[in-house]
């Protein structure tokens, strides 16, 4: 079934219930277990002619490796072995580059149901390219909105 299952993991809600969920079936499958963080670099960081200052891309690096070991930490207090990596770059070249370096058979994302982020994601550019791109196959561990209380 799978032998390697990549984890893209960016500290979100749906995020942690990708988490959770991979590391289940990870332990289930037998599977060797990767959690990959990104800095990511928005197009809205760079000044001008494409120069991005050595301090911002530092911050974010210490924000993605901050994540990486949240979540590592999670899975192992769940008692998962899991191995972590930290990538610079844009999310999808990244997440797709290191299943193919490790030849994983699953990458695993999370996505919310109904936030505009999510909306968005999925039908724009990120999560088509995702999905298009991914040389092997994508999970996605939905996390459903909390019920609406009733009046």
């Amino acid at each position: 079934m799978f032998k390697r299952i990549l984890i893209a993991y960016n500290g979100s809600l749906d995020g942690k219930s990708a988490l959770i969920a991979s590391g289940e079936l990870a332990a289930f499958t037998k599977a060797d277990t990767h959690l990959l963080a990104v800095a990511g670099m928005p197009a809205n960081m760079f000044l001008t002619e494409g120069f991005l200052p050595e301090e911002l891309i530092e911050e974010e690096k210490k924000r993605a490796q901050e994540i990486l070991e949240e979540g590592i930490s999670q899975l192992k207090e769940r008692g998962f072995n899991v191995e972590g990596h930290l990538a610079v770059g844009e999310p999808v070249e990244e997440i797709c580059r290191l299943a193919i370096d490790l030849k994983c058979d699953l990458i695993v994302v999370g996505h919310a149901q109904k936030t505009k982020f999510g909306t968005r994601w999925w039908r724009g550019s990120v999560g088509k390219s995702l999905l298009d791109n991914a040389p092997c196959a994508v999970l996605v561990a939905r996390t459903k909105p909390a019920p609406k209380a009733e009046k």
